[in-house]
Formats: C-alpha cells, structure tokens, sequence
C-alpha cells in the first residue's frame, strides 16, 4: 500500500513538474516526460482511448476500463498537471512581470542540461539522426522569428488553439505555450482564462486538446516505436532549437492593436544581443547552472530504473 501511494506521489510530481514547463513559452511538458522515463509510458496510455475503451465503459466494466486506459498512471500525472497550470500560471504572472529576465535564464539552463541528457537515449548514433537533430534544430530556430497572429475568441479556433497547442506539449522540445503564442492566444488562454477561470475559453480549447491529444499520440507512438533513435534525435533537435527562444539577453519587440473597445499590446518578436559584465549577468549565469543542475538530478533520480524502453 505504501509503495503504491510513493509510486502515484511521485507520478503526481512528475506531472507537476510538465504542468509548470508546459505554462512556459519555449519550455515542453514532453520534455520534462522524457527526462522523467514517462514519455513512451504516456504515449502508451492516451493511445489506449479507443473503441475498446468506450465499449468497457458503456458496458459497465469500469476496472477492465480502468486497467485498459492505465488509470493507475494517468490519473495522479493528470492530477499533477492540472494543479500545476492552474496555481503556476498565477505563480508566473507575478515572475514574469517582476522578474522576466532570471526566468528565462533559469529555463535556458534547464533546456541546455535537457540537450545532453535526451541525447544519451540515442542507441546507435548514424547520419540520418545527426541529419534529423540538424532539421529539428532549424525548424524550432526557425520559429522565433516567426510574427505571432493576433488574439482571436471563437470557439472553432480556440478548439484549433487547444489541438495544435496540445499536441505540442507532449512532443518533446516543442513548446505548447510558445506555439499559442505564435497562435495569438497565450494570454487568454493560459494566463487570462486560467487564473479567472474562464469556462467559455477553456472548455472549446479542452475540447480541441482531448480529440488532438488522442490522435496524435497513436500517430506518435506508431513512429516511435519503429524510427527510435530517429525520432529521439528529431525532437533532441526541436529542444535544442528552442534555446533560441529563451536566451535571456532580448528586448521584446512590442506591438499595440485594438481588440474591441480596449487597446491591447502584444510581442511581435524579439531582438538578441550579447550579455554584458554586470553583477545581473553573474545571476543570471548562476539560475542558468541551477536549472542545469536541477535536471541532472532528475534524471538521476528516474533514469536509472528506466533506461530506453520501447513502445509497445
């Protein structure tokens, strides 16, 4: 009995953990799983919603139900999550308006420690992984010059918002809150709607999230369990990129639109530049370690039960 309520305790951390890199742009839940040794154990359980699962639970058989959809695992991670968004994302309203800069510099280190570890799940290296991490490189580069779209409530987008934005926080290295911000919803959605919960945005967006979640991860898990290596170099590739979105030394580009009756402002892009001497630098370099350091010891502490297993 103990060793189970550990075992959901620590589930319940590790879905902590991917609910809080998931509310940070250029940080994926997916990444977090994949240092934690979950990721192919998520796959495994949300492509289990299937036509099976709904006959289980239509006929009443809520154990069989419960032990086809791994109910055990999903529920505490679930947990997790769900309480991490919902009391971080008030958590980084606070930080990122009093204290942007040693956010992203804390998210950078932890990103860059991220690099090297996902690497060592490699097997065998080979051209087309280094080909792959090169390509997955570029295309995440590539999107921090990408102009964000503006805001936008209706409900078909916002369920859109809710499918890609998903799906994007599960796969390692691409970040679902980045990708809402390119979408032109970040705010509303993961900032505005969720510290005043509000219904009318969350549930088409929730909506969107279940039925791209589903998908997506029987297409992910069908790749991943014949390209592995392939595929972790890809998304290797994709996390190290996104270090291009959380450099620390940039100045936002800011836009102002009127959305209304109200006149909002919204980040259009950024402009990079080299740090300077200063004791702001020296901080910033030391939450840079400490992020590093932190998923060191993450690995550490989970890899070793784990190590490279495959989809089934």
């Amino acid at each position: 009995m103990k060793t189970l309520m550990k075992k959901q305790l620590v589930l319940a951390v590790k879905g902590a953990l991917m609910g809080a890199a998931n509310v940070i742009p250029g940080v994926s839940g997916g990444t977090i799983a994949l240092l934690t040794n979950i990721f192919e154990e998520l796959v495994i359980s949300i492509r289990s919603f299937d036509i099976k699962a709904v006959r289980l639970l239509l006929s009443g058989q809520f154990r069989a139900f419960a032990a086809h959809i791994h109910l055990d695992f999903l529920l505490p991670l679930g947990a997790g999550v769900l309480i991490s968004i919902l009391s971080f994302s008030r958590l980084l309203k606070y930080l990122f308006e009093h204290h942007q800069f040693y956010v992203w510099s804390f998210f950078f280190g932890l990103i860059l420690a991220s690099v090297f570890v996902v690497l060592r799940k490699i097997r065998v290296a080979s051209v087309s992984g280094a080909s792959l991490f090169l390509a997955g490189t570029a295309a995440a580069v590539s999107m921090a010059f990408l102009a964000p779209a503006q805001e936008n409530v209706s409900l078909l987008y916002l369920a859109v918002c809710g499918a890609v934005a998903i799906c994007s926080m599960i796969l390692p290295g691409l970040s679902g809150s980045y990708v809402l911000m390119m979408m032109g919803n970040y705010q509303l959605v993961m900032i505005d709607a969720v510290v005043d919960l509000r219904v009318g945005v969350l549930l088409p967006f929730a909506v969107g999230a279940v039925i791209g979640l589903v998908a997506f991860a029987r297409f992910l898990s069908w790749i991943f369990s014949r390209f592995h290596d392939q595929t972790i170099a890809l998304l290797t590739g994709f996390i190290f990129g996104s270090l291009s979105i959380l450099w620390p030394w940039k100045t936002a580009i800011v836009q102002t639109f009127v959305a209304g009756d109200q006149i909002k402002a919204k980040v259009t892009g950024y402009t990079y530049h080299a740090p300077e001497l200063s004791a702001e630098t020296a901080i910033a370099l030391a939450v840079m370690i400490i992020g590093a350091v932190l998923i060191v010891l993450l690995e550490k502490s989970a890899g070793c039960r784990n190590k490279n297993s495959s989809l089934r």
